[in-house]
């Protein structure tokens, strides 16, 4: 298969939808390969022509959601006081909030593995990216930049886990302040 080829990008296209669809309506341990099949019009086998299993599927599914996340927790200073939190920093919670169903069915225990993964993973790798340009806390000297990265990432996911495990408790204003001074006051600041 030409995975360039326009017939196998809207293929991709029809089933990223019909899996973000039925993730919309129930948990994800709940979908099949043969709902999202049916969902999107395809036959069964073609789906493996493009995707080695549901979760490769899902991961893909959610790569905006991803890039979203990336981008917005990449655009935080990472020296901002600790008052209140960085507007990139609410606008990633604002984000989170506003697709709590997909994230909480996401990450949640019965979620998929390979997003928390590829989640943490690209968070980690765009705050080394910013380490490494210069961008770190004169309080991590002597740690590592790849655990410092490793540690946010980590901490940052299991803050949106609970947040939106627990239903949403507060505005994404407060789950973002309370969030900033957690890192301003130990993981970024020290």
């Amino acid at each position: 298969m030409n995975v360039n080829d326009p017939r196998a990008h809207r293929t991709r296209s029809y089933l990223r939808s019909a899996f973000l669809e039925l993730a919309a309506e129930r948990g994800l341990a709940a979908i099949t390969i043969s709902e999202v099949a049916r969902r999107a019009e395809i036959n069964r086998a073609t789906i493996y022509l493009h995707y080695p299993d549901l979760d490769a599927l899902a991961a893909d599914a959610m790569g905006d959601a991803v890039a979203t996340v990336t981008r917005l927790a990449g655009l935080c200073p990472l020296d901002a006081p600790p008052e209140s939190a960085p507007a990139p920093l609410v606008d990633l919670f604002t984000h989170i909030a506003e697709h709590a169903p997909l994230y909480a069915r996401a990450l949640g225990a019965e979620g998929s593995v390979s997003l928390a993964v590829r989640l943490r993973e690209e968070l980690a790798a765009a705050l080394l990216a910013r380490f490494s340009a210069g961008a770190r806390p004169t309080v991590s000297a002597g740690v590592p930049p790849e655990l410092h990265a490793a540690y946010l990432a980590g901490a940052l996911l299991g803050v949106i886990a609970q947040w939106i495990g627990a239903g949403l408790p507060g505005s994404a204003a407060d789950a973002a302040n309370a969030t900033w001074r957690l890192m301003a006051g130990g993981a970024v600041r020290g």
